[in-house]
């Protein structure tokens, strides 16, 4: 997906059904709280009290379309480095698709999963852990930094 935010031109590269390539441009009105490639920027800089956060981003579905992102805090979380307990913050981030498929989409079992984010507080917050799809439908996938050891089933998201 490739995104002209100045013009708000949104194309999308996909396979189609045929096994072919499929390529789709298309004009959409981009919010000023556009978060794609910034999410996790996003969430190194709430506060832990914060109410919850609301950011836009374009999703590559065949056809790009705009989705609400809430990002939660869900509390503090322990893991281990070199033997030490610390503690890591732990959000939630809901996605909101809005309108009738926002509706519909819970009812078919098709509602995108929340994604779970940790970070590690200090003088300069950073990413520790994700845990959700990397595109939508696909498969539930971990990204985290190699020392940490986490508890095998994260807390459930509010």
């Amino acid at each position: 997906m490739l995104i002209n935010a100045r013009t708000g031109e949104v194309t999308v590269h996909s396979t189609g059904k045929d096994g072919k390539e499929e390529v789709k441009t298309d004009h959409l009105d981009l919010p000023s709280d556009l978060s794609n490639g910034l999410v996790p920027v996003v969430v190194e800089n709430m506060h832990p009290n914060a109410p919850a956060t609301t950011v836009s981003m374009v999703v590559a579905t065949p056809k790009p379309r705009l989705v609400k992102l809430v990002i939660s805090s869900v509390g503090e979380d322990r893991y281990v480095v070199a033997g030490t307990s610390r503690k890591a913050m732990h959000y939630s981030i809901k996605i909101d698709l809005g309108g009738v498929a926002g509706v519909v989409a819970p009812i078919i079992g098709k509602a995108p999963p929340d994604i779970q984010i940790w970070t590690i507080g200090g003088e300069a917050t950073t990413f520790a852990r994700e845990v959700g799809p990397l595109y939508a439908e696909g498969p539930m996938m971990t990204i985290q930094l190699a020392s940490p050891i986490w508890p095998d089933t994260p807390k459930p998201s509010h």
